[in-house]
């Protein structure tokens, strides 16, 4: 048999353990030597298994305890809810989102005026060197890193708003949008997968492998103008985006 079939069968065999839940988040996988023995296979082929897991996310290599099982809670981001109106209108949609799920949002936040790249400038439909307010956010989960939101707006819209101010916005910038007379009434979403760059990887302590979906989206008011563009980051081990579509 193959190598390369080996391989993933050894693979498959440990997945249907954790899928299962006969491994659950933080139990040890056997040993290499005990791996080796059960499938009868060589130490190669066993690294090889265990590659796959790590790359899927399934599992990590620590130094002392050997190969364990991850934590797996993926949030669940519904984006067509975003401009609904939600029960409790002074949390912005990521910490209503989070608090729903029973657990605990928070975020490190930067602001500041920038001319932004081209894919941005363009989605905003800014003026040649037209600038924008940024909002760059560093989301939490139960204190871990989940993912980054930057979320753009026309300078000349917000510049005296709560958007251009330091700090968290309680009420959510879909608010004070509405308050300034563009209350955001369609949206277009973008969402493709890549692999990090080095710096995603640091900043969203990613392991080894894991691929990110960026997901775009752009706001347009009520005469069709775009007033927001949020660029998110989202690791796609601790992330389920879900779509309802009804027929009307």
């Amino acid at each position: 048999m193959a190598r390369s079939t080996l391989y993933q069968l050894v693979a498959s065999d440990l997945r249907r353990t954790i899928y299962s839940g006969v491994l659950g988040p933080g139990d040890q996988l056997p040993t290499e030597a005990e791996l080796m023995s059960v499938h009868q296979v060589s130490r190669n082929t066993v690294r090889l298994a265990l590659g796959e897991l790590v790359n899927e996310g399934l599992v990590t290599r620590t130094p002392r305890r050997g190969t364990v099982v991850r934590e797996r809670r993926p949030l669940l981001i519904h984006p067509q809810r975003e401009l609904q109106p939600q029960p409790m209108e002074t949390r912005e949609a990521f910490a209503w989102a989070v608090s729903q799920e029973g657990r605990v949002p928070s975020q490190e936040i930067e602001v500041s005026i920038v001319q932004p790249a081209e894919e941005v400038a363009s989605r905003l439909e800014l003026p040649d060197e037209g600038l924008a307010v940024v909002r760059r956010r560093l989301r939490f989960v139960d204190g871990q890193p989940y993912n980054t939101n930057d979320s753009y707006f026309p300078l000349a819209l917000v510049a005296d708003s709560e958007i251009a101010r330091p700090g968290d916005i309680v009420r959510g910038a879909n608010r004070v949008l509405e308050d300034l007379g563009h209350p955001q009434v369609r949206v277009v979403d973008d969402i493709w997968a890549r692999m990090p760059t080095s710096s995603e990887a640091e900043r969203l302590q990613l392991q080894s492998g894991t691929p990110v979906v960026v997901y775009v989206r752009v706001g347009y008011d009520e005469a069709d103008t775009p007033v927001r563009v949020a660029v998110s980051v989202l690791p796609a081990d601790k992330h389920l985006i879900r779509y309802e579509l009804e027929s009307r």
